[in-house]
């Protein structure tokens, strides 16, 4: 189970009584983007959410050295461009999309304001939302700031653990297939793709993982790390 709350298998409109779906079907659209299409990027106007329907969105920046620097990748049922509820007029990020076949329901933000001025168990899943969003990019920071390159990377993967793994009874292994390529993990965790692979394959040869590309086993053993 995932550690955070997303819109995951919440249909915006479900939760609207029948009359007000009709008032807003038309708002519900999808657009269609291919690896590396940009959704929109700094400084564009800050007027719409995005739900993805389906692949996956990066949302970052660019340094003033044009280094690129990634905040979180995102994959189906999660809201981003959320700052637009809040007030926010201009994009201060990029988000980009990753895979061939991302499909996403934009929603502008003054439909999504009225849509929670008429439903008060909306609001409250928006605001939890946000809440949540928050308190994720703040573990973030703090993991940055205060664990070594080591620690974070197993932090990292024991939150891997938890949104994408699934765990095999029989051995009690936790297999997990991610979304992440290894410039993105490195990003992420502030450091460095040959210093990721020394801790990788340090931990591998310690036997309490295995991995290849974007699969990952932890062993038992790892949880005593």
């Amino acid at each position: 189970m995932r550690n955070f709350w997303i819109l995951e298998k919440v249909n915006l409109f479900r939760i609207l009584c029948p009359h007000k779906f009709s008032a807003y079907k038309d708002c519900h659209v999808f657009d269609h983007y291919k690896k590396n299409d940009y959704v929109y990027f700094s400084d564009d106007a800050s007027n719409k959410v995005y739900l993805i329907e389906k692949g996956k969105v990066k949302i970052g920046y660019y340094t003033e050295t044009g280094e690129e620097q990634i905040k979180c990748i995102l994959s189906k049922g999660e809201l981003f461009g959320e700052k637009a509820i809040l007030g926010e007029e201009k994009r201060n990020e990029f988000a980009q999309a990753i895979d061939n076949r991302t499909t996403i329901c934009p929603v502008g933000v003054t439909v999504l304001h009225d849509l929670m001025r008429d439903n008060q168990s909306f609001t409250l899943k928006i605001y939890k939302f946000l809440n949540f969003r928050i308190k994720k990019l703040e573990r973030r920071l703090e993991v940055l700031l205060f664990k070594d390159a080591k620690d974070r990377v197993v932090d990292f993967l024991n939150e891997l653990a938890l949104e994408y793994g699934e765990c095999c009874p029989e051995t009690g292994n936790t297999m997990i297939e991610h979304p992440y390529s290894q410039k993105n993990i490195a990003c992420l965790l502030g450091t460095s793709r040959p210093t990721l692979n020394i801790i990788m394959n340090d931990l591998k040869n310690k036997e309490v993982l295995t991995y290849k590309g974007k699969y990952i086993t932890l062993f038992p053993q790892f949880l005593k790390i």
